[in-house]
């Protein structure tokens, strides 16, 4: 599906700024209005400057849980770097933060028009971007994690890159046990909950919960969900949702 790059949205123009068609045949296309941005692939919208608070609260609930002054957290998902912005403001100087990112046009995009959204999380000595997926360091990295942040795609429901479906099963899942710390934590954004999720975390025993972040300070209609998920997971700031 192709974007027009004189579409009319709300009497405004969007403008294309960027378009990338990836090997696999996936469009991906980089618009803007005004000081809005927002990414879509395959004509779908992937995510948007404007709906950045669950993305924020993903880094902050899991940093809440994170108790050591020097961290390793390994992102998975770049996105328009709101996550990554979030966990900087989190933790301290010591920190070491990875951050896989699929595309390396997203990449460059958050060294270009998309950096000051987040006040220019990348130019921070704290992190490493890699441009691969981050099953793919899960897998075939030796030291723990003290946190892994999955802020990868639209969740376990809604799969826009269907390579990414791995991400959410039982085998993967205990991959990423096995590569948390004794007091590590993951966390999860999605846009929808999912019960079929949920059940695989009862499944395989972690202490897990729900939360769901509105999408605007006054319309509590619509939300986007954040899982937290550990062996053990301590109680602060883990309102809304508890299960």
């Amino acid at each position: 599906m192709h974007e027009d790059p004189t579409e009319v949205t709300k009497n405004e123009y969007w403008l294309r700024r960027a378009f990338v068609q990836t090997s696999q045949g996936d469009q991906i296309v980089l618009r803007q209005r005004g000081a809005v941005f927002d990414i879509r692939f395959n004509g779908w919208e992937l995510m948007s400057s404007q709906t950045s608070a669950s993305e924020r609260r993903l880094a902050t609930l899991v940093c809440d849980q994170i108790d050591c002054a020097a961290p390793r957290i390994l992102i998975g998902g770049l996105g328009m770097g709101y996550t990554l912005r979030a966990t900087l403001d989190a933790v301290g100087q010591g920190a070491r933060i990875t951050v896989c990112e699929l595309f390396e046009e997203i990449v460059a995009w958050n060294q270009g028009p998309l950096a000051p959204l987040a006040a220019y999380p990348l130019d921070d000595t704290r992190v490493t971007v890699l441009t691969k997926s981050v099953l793919d360091v899960i897998l075939s990295h030796k030291q723990s994690f003290d946190a892994i942040i999955l802020d990868t795609d639209n969740g376990p429901d809604a799969i826009m890159h269907s390579p990414n479906r791995i991400l959410y099963k039982r085998e993967t899942l205990q991959q990423i046990c096995r590569r948390l710390g004794s007091q590590g934590v993951v966390g999860l954004w999605s846009a929808t909950v999912s019960l079929g999720f949920e059940a695989v975390l009862e499944d395989i025993g972690w202490h897990w919960r729900r939360i769901c972040v509105p999408l605007g300070q006054t319309d509590e209609s619509q939300s986007h969900i954040v899982y937290l998920a550990g062996k053990t997971l301590r109680p602060e700031n883990c309102d809304n949702l508890n299960i």
